[in-house]
């Protein structure tokens, strides 16, 4: 039960910022030795890439409309990496215990990943860069927090990462049916689309 908590909590946050996720996991493994997370994660070569690469988001997830094509290329990174944490903190299990914490970790992975893209892509429709360093702050900041918390208190973050999910879900469903009504409304007005 606490792997599958573990691994629901993780690759929730993965599909939000996988490059943090393997960073703070790796980190608190090279720092705590925690036995639910795998050693292959507190490797320096896996550290490094983990940082460099969560700089790298870092910067291109607070600019407009490169943090969406940055979500983009990662709709195959995020959900992956939820997998393949899930299936690493199987460990020795069986065959059928890897698959059952690879499919929860993924799909977690690509549902929060769907909701993040989903609300950026909202959110660059306005045209000032505060909503989306606030949102990429606020995303960076709930994913350490779901993880760190993760390590000792799985079940708990495992709650709070399915709570977050479903009010991400229910936020974006709400968005789309707004933005639907937006373009239906536009398309009545427009000239164009009128005379065709």
């Amino acid at each position: 039960m606490e792997s599958l908590a573990l691994t629901f909590s993780s690759g929730w946050a993965s599909g939000i910022n996988a490059y943090l996720v393997v960073l703070v996991l790796g980190l608190a493994d090279k720092t705590g030795d925690f036995a639910q997370i795998p050693d292959v994660l507190a490797r320096w070569d896996v550290i490094t890439v983990a940082g460099f690469m969560y700089a790298m988001e870092f910067i291109a997830d607070k600019i407009p409309y490169i943090d969406s094509s940055w979500d983009a290329i990662s709709t195959a990174i995020r959900p992956t990496t939820g997998a393949v944490i899930g299936v690493l903190l199987a460990g020795d299990a069986s065959s059928l215990d890897q698959a059952i914490l690879g499919v929860v970790g993924g799909g977690s992975a690509l549902l929060s990943h769907l909701v993040k893209a989903g609300g950026r892509l909202a959110i660059n429709a306005s045209p000032e860069p505060v909503t989306n360093i606030g949102a990429s702050l606020a995303e960076d900041i709930a994913v350490f927090a779901v993880v760190a918390f993760a390590i000792n208190n799985p079940e708990a973050a495992a709650a709070i990462a399915g709570v977050l999910l479903a009010l991400g879900l229910v936020l974006l469903y709400i968005l789309a049916k707004v933005i639907r009504r937006g373009w239906r409304k536009w398309k009545k007005k427009d000239p164009i689309a009128a005379s065709a």
